[in-house]
């Protein structure tokens, strides 16, 4: 049997602008395309209708019509991955396996259990940059240190993405194009580097233990406008003024060079975010305690109250605050949440109630259709106080007047809330003034025992 090269989909469910599988196609030997559903990951999900699993089903079935048309099909498997590969080595004659990077503690684990497999058996495993910009020692301080402080890493993420035009920014005429190389493939010219095979089956949901879920996905397109209006309209919940591209991101079905070379064009506030999820990406990679504890030592002193009752209030948007409410309910309901909500119902959780910012993050982690684990991670111990913020304990958002400036006419909570002002709703589970007071004093005491 004649060698062939396997690309390994993973969280990039996309053809085009795919640096994986670039490499892959131009190495010179047909392509096998592989997908796995992992056994280890989806054994984990409590709900067997986990729209994610829908969602990434869809995704597969989609990208195996698009190979189609190159005479090719996926390889899907049900499995644990190293067991799989085994197996399909045993089926083809592999020389490479090639896919993305993805730092993730479980990801690190399963790469390094794999390729340390592949290579018993004379099978290289090369991996690359694809779901960020710059990763982990690409932007760094002038010492060689990472960054801990969002700002002064985003000015030399910046000055970064000027200056290295031979490959996060080439100008091609009028045009800017992020990386050179990586345009959207494959093209008919490539078609020959794909294994040529009849069509394989998918494993249906139910056989993979999952039924098909109701939500509903965002699209991949986005109106330039809203691009273009990001910092006048991200912040109201009520309008469609934010992009909802998360989901597209975490899965890779959308590309980040193409987003980002837009979002320089477009809006410095919409690229901002984008800057966001390298530098969480990054804080992940080199300080991998935040998984589980905080980033700032310090703060796992803090005396958390942990009142059962009073999560599964907020859990199930029933605190007797709108909108953290409304935002909760939307989560569940959607598996989405507006951002500016998700700031709001973090800081209630950790700061008025004083629960401890993991079971909000494993919460989100259950619930978010965009869940992505460091940008979840960095988000919720920044909401507690604990992370890499400068300024940390003191931001206690409060949720009345904000509600007040970012839903004044009230559509986001009538929407949600729709019981509001009736006897039905239930007071608020705590008064903000004692609950900021009993906050600030709980931190104050931690700190002063490291």
């Amino acid at each position: 049997m004649s060698n062939i090269n396997c690309f390994w989909f993973r969280r990039d469910l996309r053809l085009e602008d795919n640096a994986g599988l670039y490499h892959a196609l131009k190495a010179g030997l047909p392509v096998l395309p592989v997908f796995i559903f992992d056994k280890n990951i989806l054994e984990d999900l409590e709900d067997k209708a986990d729209a994610r699993v829908s969602f990434i089903h869809q995704q597969i079935v989609r990208l195996n019509e698009e190979l189609k048309a190159f005479g090719s099909a996926i390889l899907v498997k049900y499995g644990k991955p190293l067991e799989v590969w085994t197996e399909i080595a045993q089926a083809y004659s592999i020389k490479n396996v090639y896919t993305n990077h993805d730092f993730e503690p479980y990801a690190l684990e399963r790469d390094a259990a794999v390729k340390s497999g592949l290579s018993a058996k004379g099978i290289g495993f090369y991996s690359f940059k694809d779901h960020v910009i710059f990763e982990k020692n690409e932007v760094l301080k002038d010492d060689g240190k990472p960054y801990t402080v969002f700002t002064p890493y985003s000015r030399k993420w910046l000055a970064a993405l000027e200056t290295r035009t031979s490959f996060y920014k080439r100008s091609t005429g009028e045009r800017a194009a992020i990386s050179y190389f990586l345009k959207p493939y494959p093209t008919l010219k490539y078609a020959f580097n794909f294994l040529k095979t009849n069509t394989m089956p998918i494993p249906s949901l139910s056989e993979l233990g999952f039924a098909p879920s109701m939500m509903a996905f965002p699209s991949t397109v986005v109106a330039q406008g809203i691009i273009r209006h990001y910092d006048q309209t991200r912040d109201f919940p009520a309008m469609n003024g934010t992009s909802r591209l998360g989901l597209h991101f975490r899965f890779g079905t959308i590309s980040i060079r193409e987003k980002a070379r837009k979002a320089q064009q477009l809006n410095a506030t919409f690229l901002n975010e984008l800057i966001w999820r390298d530098f969480y990406a990054m804080i992940l990679s080199h300080f991998p305690h935040v998984m589980g504890r905080a980033f700032r030592p310090e703060y796992d002193n803090v005396r958390w109250r942990n009142d059962e009752q009073e999560f599964q209030a907020w859990c199930k948007g029933k605190t007797g605050y709108p909108l953290v409410d409304a935002g909760m309910r939307e989560l569940n309901a959607t598996g989405y949440m507006h951002n500016r909500v998700r700031m709001v119902t973090a800081s209630f959780l950790t700061k008025h109630l004083l629960i401890d910012w993991r079971w909000g993050e494993a919460y989100f982690a259950k619930k978010l259709l965009d869940f992505d684990l460091a940008s979840n991670n960095g988000g919720w111990q920044w909401a507690a106080g604990c992370g890499t913020d400068a300024a940390p304990y003191f931001r206690i958002f409060n949720p009345e007047s904000q509600l007040a400036k970012f839903d004044k006419e009230g559509k986001y909570l009538k929407k949600w809330v729709p019981e509001f002002g009736t006897a039905t709703y239930p007071p608020p589970i705590v008064e903000h003034k004692m609950a900021r007071e009993r906050c600030l004093a709980a931190y104050k005491m931690a700190l002063s025992r490291d």
